[in-house]
């Protein structure tokens, strides 16, 4: 059944709330672990998901948006529901959704997604879930769940037409997730974000581990690869972790994921370092600082808004060493476009501006004019499809010659990261 585009929805849980009653509560028959903020989720997520099942757990994870598949945001033992189990879920709960729907209030594209992961969850059934907001938080579908742990990744503007126009009005909507009695895991943040989220952790009961306090990054240096990291754990301290991804923000990520694992865990013995070890040294995190080619080097970024594009950027200045830089971009025409071209300025020789497959992306000619605006006319290429924009952006290295040590840096939407790794055919690469 047609449940319109995820981007058009009204706020609230009545909905989803009266599903989950009509379907026995699924998101109440396993812990969860709880994840909201601006920038950092997915990753995040991941990362718990991977310490989870390294240590013999059960682990359901959702989250969104996708990259490619809709499947890939309902994952059981580290892997997307089949095509078979997808369908199947969906007709198991469709009746229920026809009840709601009698009433007069019609369930959203993401509350169904919602409602279906719950489900499969139940039914597999899994030992923990990992639950990613979708947007915000108090009234996000997902915020049926009451997560054992609450973790708040770092909050900076962003759907400021749904969730405020400051960094306080949403970081109050995030805190929505942290629930009366629960263990809250706070990334570093902006000032007026770790005070609302102290104020309702402190409302609620809640345990805080805040990073750069209770928790967080030691040290880290580079590494082939990623990164070599020494945590500081909520338990104890765990040296010598192989992270293979990018920049101090997914070191941060990695220090707010094994303390949200630590405080599930319960008692004061730390986790075992090898499981940890092991752990980091699988975590993947696909659309995030990827390297989808060799020759010339190719990486996709799912940057969104500037605070995202930032970590990314100081992530590619500290791990690769580019002589030159070439951008390919496309955005959500609803996002910060300018405050984003303005941070790429500055790093990119060149940028190929085109557009996703979203019906949200911003039109080449409007991105090519604020491009021009920032970048000038002769550094900015147009080209209408995504695929020509790569070949252009991967011609634009090859005329510079085999030795030039330039790169192309795909990025500007979660959509853009997923067209161009289906383009390059990165899960194949893997």
């Amino acid at each position: 059944m047609e449940r319109g585009v995820e981007w058009n929805f009204e706020p609230g849980l009545d909905r989803i709330a009266a599903l989950m009653d009509l379907l026995g509560s699924p998101q109440h028959s396993y812990p969860v672990v709880h994840i909201a903020g601006t920038n950092g989720k997915s990753s995040t997520t991941r990362m718990i998901e991977t310490l989870l099942r390294e240590r013999n757990l059960r682990v359901g994870r959702f989250t969104s948006p996708h990259l490619v598949s809709m499947r890939e945001r309902i994952s059981v033992d580290g892997l997307p529901l089949s095509e078979e189990r997808f369908a199947e879920v969906y007709e198991d709960i469709a009746p229920y959704l026809e009840m709601i729907d009698a009433q007069g209030r019609r369930l959203s594209f993401f509350e169904t997604l919602t409602a279906m992961a719950f489900a499969a969850f139940a039914d597999a059934p899994v030992d923990v879930a990992v639950i990613e907001t979708g947007m915000g938080g108090s009234f996000d579908a997902t915020n049926v769940a009451d997560g054992t742990v609450a973790v708040i990744t770092p909050i900076s503007l962003d759907h400021v037409n749904y969730l405020g126009p400051d960094v306080e009005t949403i970081a109050g909507e995030k805190a929505g997730i942290i629930k009366p009695g629960a263990i809250a895991v706070i990334a570093q943040q902006e000032l007026p974000a770790a005070q609302v989220l102290m104020r309702r952790a402190t409302e609620m009961g809640a345990t805080v581990a805040r990073e750069g306090l209770e928790f967080g990054v030691i040290s880290r240096e580079l590494a082939i690869g990623g990164q070599l990291l020494h945590l500081k754990g909520l338990k104890g301290t765990y040296e010598e972790i192989v992270l293979p991804l990018y920049g101090a923000h997914q070191a941060g990520n990695a220090a707010c994921a094994l303390a949200a694992v630590e405080a599930l865990t319960g008692g004061d013995e730390p986790l075992d370092s090898e499981l940890v070890r092991q752990a980091f040294l699988q975590m993947r995190s696909p659309g995030r600082l990827e390297v989808v080619r060799r020759g010339p080097t190719v990486l996709v970024d799912a940057a969104h808004n500037p605070a995202g594009m930032r970590a990314t950027l100081d992530a590619v200045q500290e791990s690769f060493d580019f002589a030159k830089l070439i951008g390919v971009v496309a955005v959500s025409e609803d996002k910060d476009v300018e405050g984003m071209l303005d941070l790429l300025e500055p790093l990119m020789d060149e940028i190929v501006v085109t557009r996703n497959s979203s019906p949200r992306s911003m039109d080449v000619d409007d991105l090519a004019a604020l491009a021009e605006e920032i970048f000038g006319m002769d550094r900015v290429h147009q080209v209408e499809r995504m695929d020509g924009a790569i070949d252009r952006a991967i011609g634009l290295v090859d005329s510079l010659g085999e030795f030039s040590g330039a790169g192309v840096l795909i990025t500007g939407s979660v959509v853009t990261a997923g067209d161009a790794r289906l383009l390059l055919r990165a899960d194949e690469a893997q």
